[in-house]
């Protein structure tokens, strides 16, 4: 996970201080988050976030991210162009170790192939310093779920306009010359 200090939302995490009872955590975001956050998402705005975690300790030098993010944004419709408000509610679930961890290594794979579970758990990200942004991750989290092509409801396009076969015909261009040589 790459540290970003300008990030849109920032909960900066110590992970020095975080112990392996899970610590249970509220964030939300002021206004000019909120501002912030609609022009990293590119939708007209967001109203509310926020997210309801439990930081903690993951194996010996690992730290686990675990909750629930929401957030109710607005969005222009790709039929209508009106606005279309619609509610984000995602679990959250991350796990981070330090960059030089044994735990974040993959395992080297011959033939360059590599299987994956799709619902199997995700692999390890990785941090540098001391510090992890638990608001860059469910900030993350909910932006995955934004529906790209939100439409308000009951909004559909109209019948599509077909050309015929006789519309789609070129014209030849050597139909002129057919009477030249009668002359």
């Amino acid at each position: 996970m790459k540290q970003e200090s300008d990030s849109a939302f920032s909960y900066p995490v110590k992970v020095g201080h975080i112990s392996a009872n899970p610590v249970t955590v509220h964030l939300s975001a002021n206004a000019a988050e909120l501002r912030a956050l609609a022009t990293l998402w590119r939708v007209d705005g967001v109203t509310s976030f926020a997210a309801d975690l439990q930081i903690g300790r993951w194996k010996k030098d690992g730290v686990k991210i675990k909750g629930e993010v929401r957030a109710h944004i607005v969005q222009t419709c790709v039929v209508t162009l009106e606005p279309v408000e619609s509610d984000i509610q995602e679990l959250v679930e991350a796990i981070f170790v330090p960059e030089g961890s044994r735990l974040a290594r993959q395992a080297d794979i011959e033939g360059g192939e590599m299987i994956v579970d799709p619902d199997g758990p995700d692999l390890p990200d990785t941090f540098t310093g001391d510090m992890i942004d638990a608001g860059a991750v469910v900030s993350e989290h909910a932006a995955l779920a934004i529906d790209p092509y939100p439409r308000k409801p009951g909004a559909a396009f109209g019948d599509r306009i077909e050309s015929s076969a006789a519309q789609d015909e070129r014209p030849n261009p050597f139909a002129v010359l057919k009477d030249w040589k009668k002359d």
